[in-house]
């Protein structure tokens, strides 16, 4: 597919993701609970870094290029908070330690780039192939939106049981786990027998439901963009960011209540956009949607999902202090038990 990215552009953009990600590994070499300063620091540099290079892609390959990164990234990053929920409650599940989250989240992170890189190549491949791959994409972004807003309606909890994932259970019939954390080490000698520690059995964890993201992530930005360089750059840019903003929001992810109905909305929305691009194809008299429309779209959904969520927790926050029941507003950074509880969202 066409794309703005010459080699030399990919080889220093790949660069530039393996030193970012080397930088995170060395300041998570010495396990420490982060502070939410060091967290509000980190967060408004990976904010910083992709706006910046958004800006450069406007000034150097004009508006509609650098429309499509920013839309691109803002539906990443959206989709990116709904993920952090999932990873809070495997970090709960497998009552990992405070100063240990960091690093099971960035391992979390490489594990995610390296699938969207693939799914990014196998999608590129199969767009430029068949034309319909559009269709298709727009029917599975439709069906997840459908899920997304009956899991939304419910409005109920779930609890993650790790002795149900599938992934953990073949890990453990393979290899045997220790009973207790050994610092930021995976694996240990015990008995003579080289055994996993739980912080690797999370880890398996995290990269499993790394897959079931990548399936929608990437056909949502394909559905902005049809140029696999921006593609993969909103995605490194949305994840770089994603453990930083763990710790930022750890406190007030449980607020977000409407969030599954916002996301619902643009996944619907990039839907028609792609079912839409598609039968253009075809029936040249059926109208596209224009990327700037989508991005105002988008950010107006965020708003006033955010709006709203904030609205419904403090009008809840006030009716508990009259005395009526309230729900627990969701894991404190310090939880250690053995489940979480949020409403369901995928």
């Amino acid at each position: 597919m066409p794309s703005i990215a010459d080699p030399l552009l990919w080889g220093l953009t790949v660069a530039a993701v393996v030193a970012l990600v080397g930088v995170d590994f060395a300041l998570t070499r010495r396990p420490h609970e982060v502070s939410t300063r060091e967290a509000a620091l980190w967060s408004a540099f990976y904010v910083a870094l992709p706006l910046a290079f958004g800006a450069w892609i406007w000034a150097r390959y004009g508006s509609g290029r650098g429309v499509e990164f920013l839309t691109g990234y803002v539906v990443e990053k959206s989709l990116s908070v709904d993920n952090l929920f999932v990873f809070m409650l495997l970090l709960g599940a497998f009552a990992v330690p405070a100063a240990l989250r960091q690093r099971v989240l960035l391992y979390g992170i490489v594990g995610a780039l390296a699938l969207r890189a693939v799914f990014i190549a196998l999608g590129a491949a199969v767009l430029e192939t068949f034309s319909f791959t559009f269709l298709l994409f727009g029917l599975v972004l439709a069906a997840t939106a459908v899920k997304v807003l009956r899991d939304a309606r419910r409005g109920h909890t779930r609890e993650v049981d790790v002795s149900t994932l599938r992934t953990v259970r073949l890990l453990r019939r393979i290899v045997p786990v220790t009973g207790d954390y050994a610092g930021p080490r995976l694996t240990v000698r015990r008995d003579g027998r080289r055994a996993l520690t739980p912080l690797a059995v999370a880890v398996v964890a995290v990269l499993g439901t790394d897959v079931v993201f990548a399936v929608d992530s990437v056909p949502a930005v394909f559905g902005i963009t049809g140029d696999p360089y921006l593609v993969f750059a909103t995605n490194a840019f949305a994840l770089l960011g994603l453990r930083a903003l763990y710790f930022l929001l750890q406190g007030a992810l449980a607020r977000l209540v409407h969030l599954g109905y916002g996301l619902a909305i643009i996944l619907a929305v990039i839907a028609a956009k792609l079912v839409l691009h598609w039968g253009h194809g075809v029936w040249p008299a059926l109208p596209e949607v224009p990327t700037l429309a989508g991005l105002v779209v988008i950010v107006g959904v965020l708003v006033v999902v955010t709006v709203t969520s904030l609205h419904a927790t403090a009008a809840g926050a006030r009716a508990g202090h009259a005395g009526e029941p309230l729900a627990d507003a969701g894991p404190s950074s310090e939880d250690q038990g053995t489940s979480l509880e949020r409403p369901a969202t995928r």
